[in-house]
């Protein structure tokens, strides 16, 4: 019980230690951050993130999160900078170096070579007074009393200062550029926003069987057609045209209502003037429709012809709703 209760506590202990180191960062904000953000959106080129160790895992973090909401941006290690990957620096781009010390043996071997190229540095660094924030064009300071380790060694709450001042950048350049919920969504086309505002009613109707009798079928031959193409329904058709629908609660109705089938046609079942939208549609229009009509399929057309049938399930599976 002493174990768990003493787990408990260094749990809360380390979120505290670094949700107020988080809060005191507000304090170091000053016209350095502005003008560092200002430099990023006056460059024609890219950003380079740099660190080692472990801010060099907190670069790759702040990387694609500026890559997601609109600011081109590239991981370079600073270890492997200086044995080739320099060349990955662009005369336009600006560096952002990240450094807890500032004053790593890479990172004094890196800056002097990207200073000698002409880009502008943007430093990470809880020590402005450093090497690294004295070479620094801008220095954002990410200053922290102490670490969450008890031993005040493993960097911990000196990362996660990194990384909120990262997404802070992110966000203050995102709001620059007035950057929507529609181009994050062209930057996430596999998430849910960008299926909502991407993902039309054709992308799914193609991936689906084609369930359609005419009006003068036989309720065997509707009920074969519902049950071997699985979608719960069939279309009731003239040629192309789209006349009517037919669902398995339309059967079971029917059943229970009539002994004798055999003289029905699909045209004594069908209920006429379906619900129906066009292949264009967005797809979660078409759901807004379903939703609103109570139906868990609906008929999708073409420049007025018949083309196939869209499942609430196929809705659900895509992350729709």
């Amino acid at each position: 019980m002493e174990d768990k209760q003493n787990i408990i506590q260094t749990a809360k202990e380390t979120i505290l230690i670094e949700s107020d180191a988080i809060a005191k960062l507000a304090e170091l904000v000053d016209s350095q951050f502005e003008n560092a953000v200002r430099c990023i959106l006056d460059s024609e080129g890219r950003v380079i993130v740099t660190g080692i160790g472990k801010s060099a895992n907190i670069a790759t973090k702040i990387v694609a999160t500026m890559n997601s909401t609109g600011t081109p941006a590239v991981f370079m290690h600073a270890a492997d900078a200086i044995h080739g990957d320099l060349g990955n620096i662009q005369q336009s781009d600006v560096v952002i170096c990240i450094s807890k010390s500032g004053n790593t043996p890479e990172i004094k071997v890196l800056v002097p070579l990207i200073k000698n190229s002409g880009n502008k540095i943007i430093a990470i660094t809880g020590n402005p007074d450093s090497f690294l924030g004295k070479n620094a064009d801008h220095v954002l300071n990410s200053y922290v009393e102490k670490e969450a380790c008890p031993n005040n060694l493993a960097p911990t709450t000196s990362t996660t200062a990194q990384l909120v001042i990262g997404d802070a950048l992110a966000v203050c350049l995102l709001s620059m550029k007035d950057f929507t919920s529609r181009d994050f969504a062209k930057y996430h086309p596999g998430g849910t926003l960008g299926k909502k505002l991407y993902l039309r009613v054709s992308d799914l109707v193609a991936n689906n069987e084609v369930p359609r009798v005419t009006q003068d079928a036989s309720i065997k031959d509707v009920i074969v057609e519902i049950s071997e193409k699985r979608l719960g329904t069939t279309a009731v058709v003239d040629g192309d045209k789209l006349i009517g629908i037919i669902t398995d609660g339309d059967i079971r109705r029917m059943l229970e209502k009539n002994s004798d089938i055999k003289s029905l046609t699909a045209a004594d079942v069908m209920s006429a003037n379906p619900i129906q939208v066009e292949s264009e549609t967005m797809a979660v229009k078409a759901l807004d429709i379903m939703e609103d009509n109570n139906i868990t399929q609906i008929l999708v057309t073409e420049q007025g012809k018949y083309v196939g049938v869209v499942h609430f399930h196929d809705l659900l599976k895509e992350g729709i709703i």
